[in-house]
Formats: C-alpha cells, structure tokens, sequence
C-alpha cells in the first residue's frame, strides 16, 4: 500500500479496519490519526510498558516479539496496540519495524473516542482483540 502523496481520506478508505466507512466517518478519523515514517528497527511498542497510542501500520512491516520470541508478523493494513489502550494495561508485546514503514498513530484517548464512538469499528476489532488477549 503506498501512501505518500496519496490523501488521508483514501489511506483510511483503504485500511480493512477503516473500509465502507462513511465519509464522516473517515473525516472524524483523520481528523484525530497522525502519519509517521519511522526507519527500520523502530519500537513502536515495548513489552510491559504502559501503552498511551494505538497504531495501524500502512507501509512496511513490523515483527511482534513476546518474552523475546517472535509471536507474529505484521503487514500493511494491520493495527496494534489497542490492548494496552483500550484496557489501560501495559503493553504485551514489543513490535518492531522491519523496514522503513509508515504508520497512523492514535493517542489513547482518541483511540477510545474513536472506538466508543464508530461502533462499526469495534466490531471488525472484536474478533482479532479477542485472540489477542487469548495468546497474551
């Protein structure tokens, strides 16, 4: 998915998290998300620490390590750090990028609006939270 130069609004469209979103929707959205370029061998998150953002990664990758073993991978489109910030918890994993990558960055508390608020949203999370906090 390459982003740069493309609006915020067609970036948002075409996260699976975000898609089919109304165009108020996606406004509210990117009106709160931040782009970032981060380099490769970036933490964005770090195992046990408190968590105060959500991400989705839009370019690049990111590897997720828990306990120092690699639990996942992640790509384009993906979002993580939601656990800590939804459940105002420290975080469960370390995810590092594994490329140049590009990401939305949200703080907790626009993350909760957002959630609270798009309720289309919270439910395509629901199911990848959920076997989240099962493998945590």
């Amino acid at each position: 998915m390459k982003t740069h130069g493309v609006p915020k609004l067609d970036l948002l469209a075409g996260v699976p998290l975000f898609a089919g979103l109304p165009k108020r929707e996606l406004e509210r959205i990117a009106a709160v998300a931040e782009e970032l370029d981060v380099g490769a061998c970036i933490d964005l998150t770090a195992q046990g620490r408190l968590g105060h953002e959500a991400f989705v990664l839009l370019e690049g990758g990111a590897v997720v390590h828990r306990d120092g073993d690699v639990v996942g991978t992640l790509e384009p489109g993906d979002f993580f750090g939601e656990l800590a910030v939804l459940g105002a918890r420290r975080r469960t994993a370390t995810v590092t990028t594994t490329a140049p990558s590009r990401v939305l960055v949200f703080s907790a508390q626009d993350f909760r609006h957002v959630v609270r608020d798009l309720p289309r949203i919270a439910s395509r999370m629901l199911p990848e939270v959920a076997r989240r906090l099962a493998a945590a």
